[in-house]
């Protein structure tokens, strides 16, 4: 069933501060967007197609195309920050933390992304008063299927990203199966389960509280190309590092 805007949104807040996780599905999702600012959306989708390969994952095997941003937001509104790494520590990235990476910065900054990280800045604000600066960080994906090999959307396995907040929005599958979001409390219990299957359904993780992965994700036809296209994007408390302890 698809909530009206109104009730969707404290509906989501809600979940999210009772589980640390909460499922949009896309219609509802689309709504809350949708108020004017998604009007370059066909070519936003589009730029999923000029990501650039993520070298740092290419020299352990695995195959995926990015590209990344860092943002401030602040009472005066969301401001883009000069190009940086992205940086994990060990403790929440095993396989490639502890390291400074860079990576193609993204190019598709218009309406419908500043829409996204708008509802983000209201949305993740309500639920952390308190902070008064956010590091935002968002991140294009690219996941490929190929035949006889399967992608991996998240290779580092069941993880946290080390903030307060993620947003992970389903852009398009193309040719894709699988890619089942599951959410584990911290030791281990599956918590909950859903598959990001049509544009706009979201995941919106309360990430100091819950770890979350994804399945991976095989061609349903293996001769034609197969892709998962996501937009990841983390907040962050700029003063204190995380807006709770772990």
């Amino acid at each position: 069933m698809t909530l009206a805007p109104t009730s969707a949104l404290p509906a989501l807040q809600d979940q999210l501060r009772q589980d640390g996780f909460a499922f949009a599905a896309g219609a509802t999702m689309r709504g809350l967007l949708d108020d004017g600012g998604l009007s370059d959306w066909e070519g936003f989708a589009a730029s999923w197609n000029d990501l650039a390969p993520d070298t740092y994952l290419a020299t352990l095997g695995r195959h995926r195309r990015r590209r990344h941003a860092v943002y401030s937001a602040d009472a005066s509104g969301i401001r883009r920050e000069p190009h940086q790494p992205h940086y994990q520590s060990l403790a929440y990235n095993t396989l490639q933390g502890d390291m400074e990476r860079w990576f193609e910065p993204v190019q598709a900054d218009g309406p419908s992304l500043r829409c996204i990280l708008g509802f983000c800045h209201g949305f993740f604000g309500a639920l952390a008063p308190q902070v008064m600066r956010w590091h935002v960080e968002t991140h294009q994906f690219r996941i490929e299927a190929r035949a006889g090999e399967a992608g991996e959307p998240t290779p580092e396995g069941v993880h946290r990203d080390g903030v307060d907040f993620v947003l992970v929005l389903l852009i398009e599958r193309s040719n894709i199966e699988s890619g089942t979001t599951t959410i584990h409390a911290a030791d281990g219990r599956l918590l909950g389960s859903f598959t990001l299957a049509h544009p706009f359904d979201a995941a919106l993780v309360d990430d100091a509280r819950v770890f979350h992965g994804v399945t991976p994700v095989t061609p349903l036809d293996p001769a034609q190309p197969a892709h998962r296209d996501v937009l990841v994007v983390t907040f962050r408390d700029a003063v204190r590092g995380r807006a709770r302890a772990t």
